[in-house]
């Protein structure tokens, strides 16, 4: 989770690593999707679990599933 400003809504960057084409090394690319969270559970620093759902607005798609580990 990295941001809950808005109302019902949260920001979740997700991180995908793959291999640079010639020097083999891990790239991280990260992409941040937002989530709606109907009960404004989700802290920033928790690991949740995304779940696809019907378009609740222009950018929402997902909702909010549990929560994997709380945040410290």
């Amino acid at each position: 989770m990295v941001s809950i400003a808005a109302d019902k809504s949260a920001v979740v960057a997700v991180d995908t690593f793959r291999p640079h084409p010639i020097y083999k090394r891990r790239i991280r690319s990260t992409k941040k999707y937002l989530v709606h969270d109907e009960e404004n559970r989700a802290q920033v620093g928790d690991v949740v679990e995304m779940l696809p759902s019907k378009p609740i607005s222009k950018r929402k798609r997902f909702i909010l599933g549990e929560t994997v580990q709380k945040s410290k």
